[in-house]
């Protein structure tokens, strides 16, 4: 019998709304693998969203699926397809048909617009949950009403929680705010030897990668072409890096990328690759198409470091997946990522963010993780749009990224072995909580306190109608 199982019949049954549990997006795997290590405990409903989704109108029972990877007989995950996260209208059907206990939340505030409109007829009856997540300062104000209208608020990073507390004030007394940071699943992420019993075929994916060309040192990228990862920053800076070395030397170096080449989005990044490289440019990207998880593994143990210069990022799960695997990491200091270098404060203790010192990204503390390189802005900007009007835009030039590689491969190959096995070691321990048994741990902690201590909302409030109140920033704008 699994730890902690509850009978089906017995269980409280959570509304999730995110991503299609089904999918590969950052999103959906977090989402999945909750579901899938909570399914002893609870009995769960997805609204599943994806664009122009093809079974959009069905019902469809994972159960069967979910007893094959949690070792359980009775498990209940009911998923229903939608385009977008969901209406109104949707979710009052579900709370006449399913019935759940709580509603949980996970992405960007601006999709549930329509679920904060009628958060008070919701919360009349059950409590409302936000796995929530914000890239960067100055603490967002605008998202205050999105914070208040949810009993429970937990945030991915620890900047997260800070910035959820800052943004309520007061009313932050009255929620439950707590850390619950993504979590990766140590048995999918791992470090491959000759001993792993499909290293054949290991040897054969990466092999066709590159065209049959052997490389020393690889550089790796996995995330979206878009303009806040900077992928077209990474490739100059890695010619860059490239252009430094005697022609012997650089024919032995490469940049792998997983993502989409040309996204409008983004830009096209093929045409990146043969601006800065020419026609020996020594960039490559992954075959198109959905790989498996296990392919995904294989990519991290051919890489020596996996790089993310992103300008804003609420976590980087590909940091956490390389970290995993016992790869290195270098990455913006920004957002969530900062909690993967675990910085060190001047207690020695692991940096959590304050309403003094909301972010390291000024480099106010330089000891960190020996598996990191981290990459300090050289500038930070503010950026916006009508809905979102203010947002730091934490920028590392193409010069520091080919310094951060150049970094890295002046290492021996053991140096930074034995620094990535250090970060496997951090990132599968009880302080870090970033491995999926941890991650559904401390959700199935929230669920519980959450529900069994949720006082439903009065029929109706009366609120005095003012002079609407300037907000200004609670928080240092430079620390």
């Amino acid at each position: 019998m699994k730890e902690g199982y509850i009978p089906q019949n017995e269980r409280k049954k959570i509304l999730f709304l995110c991503d299609d549990i089904r999918m590969h997006s950052g999103v959906a795997t977090m989402a999945r693998e909750i579901v899938v290590g909570t399914a002893h405990r609870y009995n769960w409903v997805n609204i599943g969203a994806a664009i122009n989704h093809p079974e959009v109108g069905k019902r469809m029972d994972l159960s069967a699926d979910t007893n094959k990877h949690t070792g359980i007989e009775d498990a209940s995950v009911i998923l229903y397809p939608q385009n977008g996260y969901g209406t109104a209208e949707l979710l009052r059907y579900m709370m006449q048909v399913e019935k759940p206990d709580a509603i949980l939340f996970f992405t960007d505030p601006r999709y549930y617009e329509w679920l904060f409109q009628i958060e008070h007829e919701l919360r009349q009856q059950i409590p409302l949950i936000y796995l929530n997540i914000w890239d960067d300062y100055p603490a967002p104000l605008y998202n205050e009403s999105y914070y208040d209208s949810c009993d429970t608020l937990l945030g991915i990073s620890k900047q997260t929680v800070n910035i959820n507390q800052l943004v309520l004030g007061d009313k932050a007394k009255n929620k439950l705010i707590k850390y619950v940071p993504h979590g990766i699943n140590k048995n999918s992420f791992y470090p491959i030897t000759s001993e792993y019993d499909k290293f054949p075929q290991f040897t054969e994916y990466k092999q066709s990668i590159f065209g049959g060309k052997n490389f020393e040192f690889v550089v790796f990228f996995n995330s979206r072409n878009i303009r806040r990862k900077h992928p077209s920053d990474l490739i100059a800076g890695f010619q860059l890096f490239r252009e430094s070395l005697p022609k012997g030397k650089a024919d032995k170096v490469a940049l792998l990328l997983h993502t989409s080449p040309i996204d409008n989005n983004g830009t096209d990044l093929f045409a990146v690759r043969d601006l800065f490289g020419g026609e020996n440019h020594n960039v490559f990207f992954t075959p198109g198409g959905q790989i498996s998880t296990e392919q995904m593994n294989w990519l991290y143990n051919i890489a020596d470091i996996t790089v993310l210069p992103s300008g804003n990022e609420g976590w980087g799960l590909s940091l956490t997946e390389s970290m995993m695997a016992e790869t290195m990491i270098a990455a913006t200091v920004t957002g969530g990522m900062q909690d993967q270098m675990r910085f060190v404060d001047n207690k020695g203790k692991w940096y959590t963010p304050n309403k003094e010192i909301p972010s390291n990204h000024f480099g106010t503390y330089k000891k960190h993780g020996e598996w990191a390189i981290p990459m300090f802005p050289d500038a930070v900007t503010c950026v916006g749009s009508p809905k979102t009007p203010y947002i730091w835009d934490d920028i590392v030039d193409f010069r520091t990224i080919a310094k951060t590689i150049e970094e890295a491969y002046n290492l021996s190959p053991e140096e930074r072995t034995k620094r990535g096995k250090a970060g496997r070691k951090w990132v599968t321990s009880d302080e870090s909580m970033m491995s999926s048994n941890w991650m559904c741990k401390n959700v199935d902690d929230a669920l519980r306190e959450t529900i069994n201590n949720f006082t439903p909302a009065p029929k109706f409030t009366m609120e005095l109608v003012e002079d609407y109140p300037v907000k200004e920033i609670r928080h240092k704008i430079v620390y």
